[in-house]
């Protein structure tokens, strides 16, 4: 019985594998067995850091809303806590915005939870 290699699937197989992991370093784009291991890991670390991308921009947009509440001095916690008492429920992706590219309405919002704390 003869042989079967089945090579013209396994190349593509192979040229698929090579084509995602150009730009690797090492024997990790050109060795199947390492490019299939490094390709495979990098997909874990691609789920992991999608969720990971979420705090981080949440981080951010802290870092930025403490840095404008404190320049109307306040912290970020009392702003927080001033805005909840008040009822303005802003999400911190828009604050963060506010603060940076709307400096005016940011800082009525400060009065605002300033008054509101009864500051």
């Amino acid at each position: 019985m003869p042989r079967v290699k089945g090579g013209s699937a396994s190349d593509r197989k192979r040229k698929k594998l090579f084509s995602i992991t150009k730009g690797y370093w090492g024997r990790k784009k050109n060795v199947y067995r390492r490019a299939r291991e490094a390709y495979l890991h990098s997909l874990s670390r691609a789920y992991a850091d999608r969720k990971k991308k979420k705090r981080d921009f949440r981080r951010l947009w802290i870092t930025r809303i403490n840095a404008a509440s404190r320049a109307q001095g306040l912290s970020y916690s009392v702003l927080m806590n001033g805005l909840k008492k008040a009822g303005i429920s802003i999400n911190r992706k828009m604050l963060s915005e506010l603060a940076i590219n709307d400096m005016p309405a940011f800082i009525k919002l400060s009065e605002q939870a300033r008054s509101a704390l009864g500051r």
